[in-house]
Order: C-alpha cells, then sequence, then structure tokens
C-alpha cells in the first residue's frame, strides 16, 4: 500500500513513512492509493474491538507485522476507556449514539491517540530514525490533550500543543495546561485555531526550521488528523458501531445506515466515508457544522470561503474555518487529480476561497445548528429519555433531526457522540434550566447528580492539580516557542 500526497501524486511512501512524516514535503496529505475492501460482514459479526481494529489496520499498514499491529491494538483499548466494550451504543431521540468519549480524556480523540503512539514509535524504528521525534500539534480543544495524554513520557517522543488563547473552554484548557509529563509542552496562541494551525503547518513547510533542527537531534511530525495514522484508527469505530446494531437487531446485515458527525476539521466524517469506500452499508453523510458553517455553506454553494469573522460558540472543537482534511475528500471526489487539489490549496491560502467545479460532491449531506438549535436538542433528549450530550454531540443529532424532516429519509442514524457532558457543563446545564452554580467544578457536580454518576476523577481532579504550562506567543513567535522547549529551557515539566 502505497501513500499519495494530495498536492502531487508523484510523491508516495509506505505506510510507517506516511505516519513518521505526518505530512508531505510538498505540503499536501497523504492518501491511500486504494481502498481495501472489508471482509464479509458475516465474518466480522462477534468480533471485539481490539479484533476489528486488527483486522482494519492490518489492511492499510502492510510494512508493519501483525505482531506489531497487535501490541499496538492491545496497548491502546485496555483499562484506559471506562467501559469493557470500549465504545457503547445508546438509543434515545430516535438515533443511535456512539460514544466515543470513554477514554482517557472523555473526547473521540483518545479513539486514535491512544494507538498512534505505537504506531509512530514503530514507525521511526522501521525508518532508522535515530532523532527524537517531536509531535507538533495544533488543537481546537480536544486533539492537544489527547496528544499529550497519549504520548506523555514515551521515549525518544516530545510533545508541543498549541493552542488558541480564548478559543477553547475553560475545562479542556485546564485538560492541557495541568498536563503531567517530562517530555510534554503547551503554549496558548494569541489567535484562533485556524492561527495555529497555520502556525504549525508553516513550521512543517519550512525547510531551513526543519534542518535546523535535525541538526540538534530532533524530527517533527504530528498528531493532527492531517496524519494518516490518527485517521485510520477512526475508521474502526463506524464499522464497529454498524456491527452492533446489526447484533442488537437493530438492523439487518447489509442494511444501510445515515452517519451524522459534527463536524469541524473534517476528519471524522472523513474516516466515515474511507469506511464506506471500504464496503460499509452507509446511506448519507451528515455533515453537521455550528455557527460557523464554512462547510455547509461549500457543500450548499461549491464555494469554500474561510473570509469570515470566527464564531467563538458552545462546541469550540468546531470553531475551525479551514477544514484541513476537506482536501483529502476532494482528492477523491476528483478522481485522485492532485494538480487540482494543489491550486485549489494555493487559492485557499492566497485568496482566502476557492470554487469546486465537479458536479457530485459525494454521499455528503450538509447541516449547521446554532445555539438554540443545540440547547433544544438537549432539552429534548434529556426531557424525552433522560439522555444528556454535549454541544457537538446535540449538532449532530439536531443535523439529522432537521433532515429527517426534511427528507423523509427514515434510514436508521447512528450520531458520532464525540465528547463527555462533563466536558461542556455549563451549557448542557444552561439547556435543561439548571444554571444555579458556582462555577463549572460545580456544575460537573450538578450534572453527576443528575445523571446518577459521580463525576468522572479525570474531570474532578483538574480543580486542584497545578498549572504547569502558562506560555503565551504570538504566532510568529511559535518557532521560537517550539526551540525553547527542545533547547532544554522548559522549566515546568
Amino acid at each position: 500500500m502505497r501513500y499519495y500526497s494530495t498536492r502531487n501524486k508523484d510523491i508516495y511512501v509506505s505506510a510507517s513513512q506516511a505516519i513518521l512524516k505526518g505530512i508531505s514535503d510538498d505540503g499536501g496529505l497523504f492518501v491511500p492509493e486504494a481502498f481495501p475492501q472489508l471482509p464479509p460482514l458475516e465474518e466480522l459479526m462477534g468480533k471485539n474491538y481490539r479484533e476489528l481494529a486488527f483486522g482494519i489496520l492490518k489492511l492499510y499498514l502492510d510494512d508493519y507485522s501483525e505482531e506489531e499491529i497487535l501490541q499496538a491494538v492491545e496497548g491502546a483499548y485496555d483499562h484506559k476507556f471506562e467501559d469493557k466494550d470500549i465504545v457503547p451504543i445508546r438509543k434515545a431521540g430516535g438515533a443511535f449514539f456512539l460514544e466515543l468519549f470513554k477514554g482517557p480524556t472523555l473526547a473521540f480523540k483518545d479513539m486514535a491517540l491512544t494507538v498512534l503512539p505505537y504506531l509512530l514509535k514503530t514507525a521511526a524504528i522501521k525508518q532508522g530514525e535515530s532523532k527524537e521525534v517531536v509531535i507538533l500539534t495544533a488543537t481546537s480543544g480536544d486533539t492537544g490533550k489527547a496528544a499529550l495524554e497519549g504520548f506523555k513520557d514515551v521515549p525518544g517522543t516530545r510533545v508541543v500543543v498549541f493552542y488558541p488563547e480564548n478559543g477553547v473552554s475553560k475545562i479542556q484548557r485546564l485538560q492541557m495546561v495541568t498536563q503531567r509529563g517530562a517530555n510534554t509542552y503547551v503554549a496558548a496562541v494569541k489567535g484562533n485555531f485556524d492561527d495555529a494551525q497555520n502556525g504549525v503547518k508553516e513550521i512543517f513547510n519550512d525547510k531551513v526550521f526543519n534542518e535546523e533542527l535535525k541538526e540538534k537531534g530532533f524530527v517533527l511530525s504530528s498528531a493532527n488528523s492531517i496524519n494518516i495514522g490518527r485517521l485510520l484508527p477512526q475508521i474502526v469505530y463506524y464499522v464497529y458501531g454498524y456491527l452492533s446494531l446489526a447484533e442488537q437487531g437493530e438492523i439487518k446485515l447489509g442494511e444501510k445506515i445515515n452517519i451524522a458527525v459534527p463536524t469541524g476539521n473534517f476528519g471524522n466524517i472523513l474516516a466515515a466515508y474511507y469506511a464506506m469506500r471500504m464496503g460499509l452499508p452507509v446511506n448519507k453523510l451528515l455533515c453537521a457544522s455550528n455557527d460557523n458553517r464554512v462547510l455547509t455553506d461549500f457543500f450548499e454553494s461549491n464555494i469554500y470561503d474561510r473570509r469570515r469573522k470566527l464564531i467563538l460558540t458552545s462546541s469550540p472543537s468546531m470553531d475551525i474555518l479551514i477544514s484541513s482534511n476537506l482536501e483529502r475528500y476532494l482528492f477523491h471526489m476528483s478522481g485522485g487529480n492532485a494538480v487540482e487539489i494543489k491550486d485549489k490549496m494555493r487559492l485557499l491560502q492566497d485568496r482566502g476561497h476557492y470554487q469546486w467545479t465537479k458536479d457530485s460532491l459525494g454521499p455528503v449531506v450538509p447541516g449547521m445548528a446554532g445555539e438554540q438549535h443545540i440547547s433544544s436538542a438537549i432539552e429534548k433528549l434529556w426531557s424525552g429519555d433522560g439522555y444528556l450530550m454535549d454541544p457537538h454531540t446535540a449538532i449532530a443529532y439536531s443535523v439529522w433531526e432537521r433532515y429527517l424532516k426534511d427528507s423523509g429519509d427514515n434510514v436508521p442514524a447512528l450520531i458520532a457522540s464525540t465528547a463527555s457532558p462533563f466536558k461542556f457543563s455549563g451549557k448542557v446545564l444552561a439547556s435543561i434550566g439548571e444554571d444555579e452554580y458556582k462555577d463549572e467544578f460545580e456544575g460537573m457536580k450538578r450534572l453527576g447528580d443528575l445523571m446518577g454518576i459521580p463525576v468522572p476523577e479525570r474531570m474532578s481532579e483538574l480543580e486542584k492539580l497545578p498549572i504547569r504550562h502558562s506560555k503565551v506567543c504570538e504566532k510568529s513567535r511559535m518557532r521560537d516557542a517550539v526551540k525553547s522547549f527542545l533547547e532544554g529551557s522548559k522549566t515546568n515539566g
């Protein structure tokens, strides 16, 4: 299996090279040359999450041995996840919720970022890389903590995370700035997520800076979904969710489902598309946006336009105007036309917009939900089924509900439930009329009382953990921040 750059098909690498590099030298993203097909669904029935992950990753990572993949899967999906099934499914409001937040940071990013350290460390060995691997990542809220936790104290690695200073929730910020681990480093960027993400991409593409790092014994890689090693493990939970519905008798094997995904950077929904291309019976992919709606506008008009003011919402992980993984999707939609993709990405960078001229944009159906829609969806499921969801999940549910009403398409729906309600207790409580509490921690306790479960220790301990990372920098100084950490001036580790 070769992996091409989306911007130049003459650039291709193996799976381990793609995972180690993170991003192509020309700024493109790596995509598989073909989509391997799933075995007959009957053969997959009854497999647990680890068995399914092993089987799917083996199809893509063909320069890894079976033993290496097995060690990665078993090391990732263990007691770190609070549910024995890893990903439980809950039925509420006429849909099925794929609960992807049972891992160590209570967000769906754990599903890939617990396995990526194993894949990346093995890739470094395979490629004879003796330098320390620096995981450089921008986060809109959840990726940062999941990367920090996944790579914490992993030998031969360091982790550098940048987040928008005022663009994450208080709980998300606390999760990052209290992060332990001698190899971890966190800095806030003065600006929004797109500023942080663009800054990281500029660092990856700065050949002089990268050579300077190599001379000092470091090589860069990424834990963002721009890294194919982040994307591939996410395929697994959509296949697992489908099979679980069949095993529970909710659907017949071979029957199609719709999948609704709250979407910012387009990585999570792209994984669902990959599962579909592998043979998973999927009818429509509902791309659910928040008030920033850049993806909704694109799929409705064929014009991608980032020239707008970023709105800070109650779903901060989706407060994004440049959806990096859309590049991969358009590459596939174009039939692998790397020249066209390179041109569109250049226009996006230089002019802030581009027009897509192809007739079809595939199985994606766009939709958006504003703050009132979010609150209404949370209140409806709470009052009707006693089920609470976080704002990101509520967006996906709201978009699906409106799609169902408008289209009459009553195909069973799987909702990607991407974060625990405890991470966004303020919005959740306000939505159900419970707004009498002192701060986020008292709010979480109130939420726990309502749900009849204790506040997860990983959340409650944030109130007392010391702040270990307090760096704030301008986007133009992100390189300096990276150098400062790597040269050992970090004093809060």
